[in-house]
């Protein structure tokens, strides 16, 4: 599979997309263009040579409060009313390619993409909100834990992700 990730232009066909999640298809399909033009979201598709696009995620700017955060890491903040993260929104690999680790690369670039962004733009923590139990099990699994009170809303502290990569 010959695989770029690059930005949603209008060169791309989405009709075909299909990851078997029929918000997440129609979303893409539909309104992803708009939430761009409308700068609420930043959307990356991964493009197959033969296949056309085979996987998407989008990114936002997103701030956490104390009171959401588990209490060994909100103790050791400073008293904000908003603290700088980011969010990937949705992420979904198309059917076709079930089974070949696309979400995984899919991940691994949208948090290399937080990282380097977060040279410019302070980002505390990367979050991501889960559809159902499969999805926070992956989450889980590249160390994002859930938050207390929403245990489909899960979050990677940006310098954990950091050490991460280093270690690459």
């Amino acid at each position: 599979m010959a695989l770029v990730i690059e930005p949603l232009g209008k060169q791309h066909a989405r009709a075909s997309f299909n990851c078997g999640e029929p918000e997440l298809d129609e979303w893409f399909r539909k309104r992803a263009s708009q939430d761009e033009r409308r700068n609420f979201a930043r959307v990356f598709v991964a493009v197959d040579d033969s296949l056309g696009i085979v996987g998407f995620y989008s990114l936002g700017a997103f701030t956490l409060s104390l009171e959401n955060l588990p209490e060994e890491i909100a103790r050791k903040l400073p008293r904000c009313e908003a603290i700088p993260a980011a969010l990937i929104g949705r992420l979904a690999r198309d059917e076709k390619v079930r089974g070949r680790g696309l979400g995984e690369l899919l991940l691994a670039d949208a948090v290399r993409r937080i990282l380097g962004a977060s040279q410019t733009l302070a980002v505390f923590a990367i979050v991501v909100d889960a559809k159902d139990e499969r999805a926070v099990k992956f989450y889980e699994a590249y160390g994002f834990q859930a938050f207390p009170l929403t245990p489909r809303r899960l979050f990677l502290l940006a310098s954990t992700a950091a050490a991460a990569l280093a270690k690459l």
